[in-house]
């Protein structure tokens, strides 16, 4: 995972945001590989949210699906419902002007990093492109802290950088497939501000992984959140990192998904 001087290192939004979050679990995760292995419900999650994109993908390549459908009814009743409530997406053009392409993949350097996204669905013509992202947990976020997630902030920010596109002609829209039996859909728009911002934040923080990095080579460890931070009580390194929850926040732990784990295509 460290840089050398004729190889550069790979990030994800999953890596910025969680180096974001907490750079020692950062450590942890990406430089010494520990992880551990995934409670039954939340893998069984994964593998259904990793069957409907490549449902998905292979719709967008004209690949025949109704294999697939049927040996999947909770597929079957995510796929219906996504026709009703977005059959301009389904609904593929045969317009030559349209650019349409399913696992999108582009990639970015920046500094010393290769910054690397993958579009579940990117569409666009001459003047407009959107990025669209399929999610198959039931509750979508909060659009504002959605809004500041690094795969919002970057996707639209790499699609800028590498295209000839307007930053005010972008747009990322999610779509929650399963939401309350309904999908329901974020959109967020871009604007050269946004962009500067991005821009911003993104080289303050390479700049930090880079003297993290130089530093652990140094055997110094990357920094961890501050005392008492929450993050800590549901962290499967707390005890690595010597932070103990307690029994009261332990059991007020929030059931909602963090969008920084949501399933991604493995890059």
């Amino acid at each position: 995972m460290l840089t050398t001087s004729t190889q550069l290192l790979r990030l994800s939004q999953g890596h910025l945001n969680l180096l974001e979050t907490c750079p020692r679990k950062f450590q942890h995760t990406y430089l010494e590989q520990l992880n551990s292995p995934l409670d039954p419900e939340h893998e069984a999650r994964q593998i259904l949210g990793s069957r409907f994109h490549l449902l998905m993908q292979q719709r967008e390549m004209g690949l025949p699906i109704d294999h697939l459908l049927a040996a999947d009814t909770q597929l079957q009743s995510w796929m219906s419902a996504f026709a009703d409530a977005a059959p301009e997406i389904i609904q593929t053009t045969t317009n030559a002007e349209i650019f349409r392409e399913s696992e999108h993949y582009r990639t970015l350097q920046v500094q010393d990093y290769l910054l690397t996204v993958i579009y579940d669905l990117l569409i666009g013509d001459n003047q407009q492109a959107q990025i669209l992202d399929w999610k198959t947990y039931p509750k979508p976020p909060d659009k504002r802290k959605l809004a500041q997630n690094w795969q919002t902030r970057l996707y639209m920010y790499v699609l800028a950088e590498t295209s000839t596109y307007l930053p005010e002609n972008i747009s990322m829209t999610y779509w929650f497939i399963q939401s309350e039996g309904k999908p329901q859909n974020l959109k967020f728009t871009y604007s050269t501000s946004e962009h500067e911002k991005t821009a911003k934040k993104l080289h303050q923080l390479l700049n930090k992984l880079t003297n993290w990095l130089a530093l652990y080579q140094q055997n110094q460890p990357f920094p961890q959140v501050t005392e008492g931070n929450k993050a800590c009580n549901y962290c499967q390194f707390a005890m690595r990192c010597g932070r103990v929850p307690t029994t009261e926040d332990t059991n007020t732990q929030d059931t909602l998904p963090n969008i920084a784990n949501i399933q991604e295509v493995t890059i």
